[in-house]
């Protein structure tokens, strides 16, 4: 019998269907017998960039994650509405999806971290599991009191969870009942450097060439202007919106992604985020980050790579309105002398197949 997987990944961002593609990867690679269906409304494209196998896609919702017009503009009232209206349709979402679930012999759940998942699974009678670092209850419990509601209606979901599969730099998840922690996850390059240097004509030595990373969803004003005070250096971005300049890569192929490019670079500037900071230390590469006070998640992520990482943190106002004299400043070494664990792809794709024998 092949094992039959239903990956469900929450819509918010890329993050979360990077780390959990990496590690269902994993799991076909060990045992390619698996059929493996994603649930998600992260677009097939990005999907296939970390799973280079077949799949079935089938495109659900099952939470917002945060409203957002950029990677750090959030929409409180419009994620209380939406996330008001999933509550509102949970027994249909949930019975459409058990229908689903039955007709395709699902095995086993896998969700990051939509909590209608565990709902889904108690109905259908699947183990669910969930890996995360971090719960939405968590995130909007932060927000104040109108969004205590909807944080207890999701702790009480997530409860129901059979099991956790417990990510570094995560707060205690106490919803959950049954919990196991593992190493990181993450995506690693699918190109050879020297490939990437001769096709995109990178000839700056490491220390000089950047990657610009923002997650999915990108940032509207970034100040490009700076890079040309760094006339030698190479930057390297993924948003489509960046002007011309000559020192400004500007990738757009969905074949490449930033981990490509990372073991290319001396730095990498981002916001905060699991999946690039875990990317990132694979890599090894030093970690530019800038904070963000009103998304709980953000102060475990850099507490996560001040211990593991080199890096620097730098506040919103010195990355949007000062000429990026960090780029001249060294990066601060990790405050942990032993590293973290670094396999989590592979830990927990045995933890999936020991469960299927």
């Amino acid at each position: 019998m092949s094992p039959i997987i239903y990956v469900a990944v929450t819509s918010h961002g890329f993050g979360h269907a990077a780390r959990t593609a990496s590690v269902v990867a994993t799991i076909k690679k060990l045992c390619p017998e698996t059929l493996v269906i994603f649930v998600t409304t992260t677009p097939r494209w990005f999907l296939e960039s970390y799973f280079q196998n077949d799949f079935i896609y089938r495109p659900r919702s099952f939470d917002v994650g945060v409203v957002q017009s950029d990677s750090l503009k959030m929409d409180k009232a419009a994620t209380l509405e939406k996330m008001q209206h999933i509550r509102s349709q949970q027994n249909a979402i949930v019975a459409g999806e058990v229908n689903f679930i039955k007709q395709n012999r699902v095995d086993l759940i896998l969700a990051d971290v939509p909590h209608l998942a565990s709902v889904i699974g108690k109905t259908a009678n699947v183990p669910c599991w969930t890996i995360s670092n971090f719960g939405w209850d968590f995130i909007y419990r932060d927000w104040g009191s109108e969004f205590q509601e909807i944080a207890d209606w999701i702790s009480d979901c997530y409860s129901q969870c059979d099991r956790l599969l417990r990510l570094p730099f995560h707060e205690p998840m106490s919803a959950f009942q049954n919990i196991t922690d593992f190493g990181l996850p993450g995506g690693s390059p699918s190109h050879q450097s020297d490939a990437l240097r001769s096709k995109w004509k990178i000839t700056t030595p490491k220390e000089r060439t950047i990657l610009l990373t923002f997650g999915g969803l990108g940032l509207q004003q970034i100040p490009y202007n700076n890079v040309q005070r760094f006339p030698d250096w190479q930057f390297i971005t993924f948003a489509r919106n960046a002007p011309d300049l000559p020192n400004l890569l500007k990738i757009s192929d969905p074949q490449y992604r930033p981990v490509d490019f990372m073991q290319l670079c001396g730095r990498v500037v981002s916001k905060p985020g699991f999946s690039t900071f875990a990317e990132a230390i694979h890599q090894q590469v030093p970690i530019i980050t800038l904070t963000r006070d009103d998304f709980a998640e953000a102060a475990l992520l850099i507490e996560g790579i001040t211990d593991y990482a080199h890096h620097q943190v730098i506040s919103p106002d010195e990355f949007f309105h000062s000429g990026w004299e960090f780029l001249e400043q060294a990066p601060l070494t990790p405050r942990k002398s032993q590293g973290i664990a670094l396999d989590g792809n592979e830990a927990i794709a045995h933890a999936v197949l020991d469960y299927f024998q």
